[in-house]
């Protein structure tokens, strides 16, 4: 039986001339990932506010989908939002189209993907910093974010500010982030009481962002996955406006139809004040999309 050796290159006949089996193998995955998850996209200026601060990014194929929240308080952070959500895109994109095209179960081991994680959130801070360090009009422009990156039936999750990550599993409505905010700490240290940090006044101020400093620490969390999963990324303008009770049931009663979800949680946001722009992203996982193991057996799937 002939087995390929490392190194060598593996091309399939089409049409127009031969591929790699490298691209053959990429465009597998990326069509497993869209068979597997369902995204869909919404942002919205709000009732109070004339412009949207808030970036957005959400692709199947890749399996990533990224939020960012310009922060109000700040010069340019729309500016910031972007900056963050193209250099992020752009960069992953890459990782991940050299991460599937390689040797070896990379895509598939947290802790390389964590690394990646980490390493492409410092490359978008410094960029946003060094920006703002360089012009005047962006000066003190940053933006919070909060990341998903599906791979091997598993979901890495990363997060500066207090954007946030949620999953609806079955009944249970679960927030999987944890805002990076003063009044987060001031809970923990039971100052204040979760009751009445919804009526608090200094609810925004977060003490992480992206763009601020030189470096920046993103939380970085890995999970499980299961068919039937609905996860919403958001910005503070829709859990602000709505309370968790409410957003876990329309996810719940909507979830079959993640168009209609996403826009009646802009429309909740909206109905109860609208005072910051809002976004969602909700993904729901319609099955299994495990990695292939190994050389050898991801040839052999994209050949039978």
């Amino acid at each position: 039986m002939f087995m390929p050796q490392s190194g060598m290159r593996i091309w399939i006949g089409v049409p127009n001339g031969p591929l790699p089996l490298a691209s053959v193998f990429a465009g597998t995955v990326s069509m497993m990932l869209r068979d597997a998850l369902e995204m869909v996209v919404r942002t919205d200026p709000g009732v109070i506010r004339s412009h949207n601060e808030d970036a957005v990014f959400a692709d199947a194929g890749l399996g990533i989908a990224i939020l960012a929240d310009g922060m109000g308080g700040y010069n340019a952070g729309e500016v910031a939002s972007g900056m963050a959500i193209t250099r992020l895109t752009d960069d992953l994109t890459r990782v991940i189209s050299s991460c599937v095209t390689q040797e070896g179960s990379g895509c598939s081991d947290p802790s390389v993907i964590e690394r990646h994680i980490v390493n492409e959130v410092g490359a978008a801070n410094f960029a946003i910093f060094h920006a703002s360090q360089s012009c005047a009009q962006y000066s003190g422009m940053g933006t919070t974010l909060v990341m998903a990156w599906f791979y091997d039936n598993r979901m890495s999750v990363a997060h500066v500010g207090d954007s946030r990550l949620y999953r609806l599993r079955g009944q249970a409505f679960e927030l999987l982030t944890r805002d990076h905010s003063l009044l987060q700490e001031q809970i923990d240290n039971g100052m204040v009481s979760p009751e009445e940090a919804r009526y608090a006044e200094n609810r925004n101020l977060v003490t992480r962002a992206l763009g601020v400093d030189p470096s920046v620490d993103a939380e970085v969390n890995d999970f499980d996955v299961q068919a039937g999963d609905i996860v919403l990324l958001c910005s503070d303008g829709l859990n602000d406006m709505v309370e968790d009770d409410d957003i876990a049931l329309t996810l719940s009663a909507l979830g079959g139809n993640l168009p209609l979800a996403a826009d009646h949680l802009i429309q909740l946001a909206n109905d109860h004040g609208g005072r910051d722009n809002v976004s969602v992203i909700l993904i729901k996982v319609l099955g299994d999309y495990s990695a292939p193991k190994g050389w050898w057996q991801r040839l052999f799937g994209c050949l039978k």
